[in-house]
């Protein structure tokens, strides 16, 4: 009875069709959304953390008027992605730069995302700001089985510490199906001096990868986050072997959607006047079979609408921040949203 429901929901909720009248197909749609949210913090000091600026004696004056703000301006965003495809929104959300499992219950408790019943997954690391990635599933779409985090060391660097990559697996639909989220090592310091560092997480994302290919035939791997590189560099399109083509797409390399975003000039940051595309969402080969009973790629797309973007000053048009040059500014974050819509035709 479960499942049935699901499916019915699925059906109301998210379809699409093309075609004549003889060739007319039906698809349920699912979306899958990642955000790096930029520092959501709680007000309370945690020891063990780096989380001085977030208080409300630190840099940043953070009270509970700031924190509540930022958790309705996120959920007002993750109330509308991908409703144009599913007026659920996300089945499956990635987050980045989140302090604690605290803030991501007061997230889905939000007005805008409440009846969506999100539910949070995230496993404390060793980063030094503390934070960490995180998931939010619709449990009325995803049941998750399993959750683990692969954390990221540096053999020529001991004090190296930084965001782990979580692995959930589960079921979407009923479908197993894997996401692994991630953050990968910033470009403090230069992009070139800490190019190793993102050829590192690059390799352990390659593991883990690897790793469910060999133990599952044919598994759907969805990797998923800031990867503080665009498509085009290294990391991504050698070290992890995310191709830019899908007929390049071969064996156990990935599917990488974004980078014909990128090579348009569509980013999900802005940086010296110039767009990146850090944010990515790279797919195993089988969400490209076209011949199968499951869910397929059907696009991908960055969430950038004119409200999440600063509308004045020297930083016009780049992402709305909730900090700009150090001042307040309740804005969103300083990336936008990405996002993939996977269909399945209805039988």
């Amino acid at each position: 009875m479960k499942n049935t429901l699901l499916l019915t929901a699925l059906f109301i909720c998210g379809f699409s069709t093309y075609g004549n009248s003889q060739t007319e197909k039906k698809f349920y749609s699912a979306c899958i959304a990642f955000w790096n949210v930029e520092n959501l913090y709680d007000t309370i000091n945690e020891p063990v953390k780096n989380d001085e600026e977030f208080l409300p004696t630190g840099l940043n004056r953070w009270n509970t008027e700031k924190y509540l703000k930022k958790l309705d301006r996120l959920s007002e965003v993750i109330a509308q992605v991908g409703t144009e495809f599913n007026p659920d929104g996300p089945a499956i959300v990635g987050l980045a730069e989140i302090e604690n499992i605290e803030v991501l219950h007061d997230l889905v408790k939000q007005a805008n995302i409440r009846s969506r019943n999100y539910k949070p997954i995230l496993i404390e690391g060793p980063d030094r700001r503390g934070v960490d990635v995180a998931l939010l599933y619709n449990p009325k779409y995803f049941s998750p089985k399993s959750q683990v985090l692969y954390t990221l060391s540096d053999p020529n660097d001991t004090s190296f510490a930084t965001r782990g990559q979580l692995l959930v697996s589960g079921t979407l639909d009923g479908e197993r199906m894997h996401f692994v989220v991630a953050h990968w090592p910033s470009r403090r310091g230069g992009e070139k001096r800490s190019r190793p560092k993102r050829a590192l997480a690059a390799n352990l994302g390659r593991h883990i990868i690897d790793s469910i290919q060999k133990a599952e035939s044919g598994a759907k791997v969805i990797y998923m986050g800031d990867l503080n590189d665009d498509p085009v560099n290294e990391s991504v399109f050698k070290v992890i072997q995310a191709s830019a083509k899908k007929t390049d797409s071969t064996g156990n390399k990935l599917y990488n959607p974004m980078y014909p975003l990128f090579k348009n000039g569509i980013g999900s940051l802005a940086w010296n006047d110039s767009w990146n595309l850090f944010d990515q969402m790279l797919l195993t080969t089988t969400f490209l079979a076209t011949q199968q009973p499951g869910f397929q790629f059907h696009l991908a797309k960055v969430f950038n609408k004119p409200f999440l973007r600063q509308d004045s000053g020297n930083f016009k048009g780049y992402p709305w921040r909730t900090f700009s040059a150090g001042t307040y500014s309740a804005g969103y974050a300083d990336h936008f949203p990405v996002y993939l819509i996977l269909k399945k035709e209805v039988k």
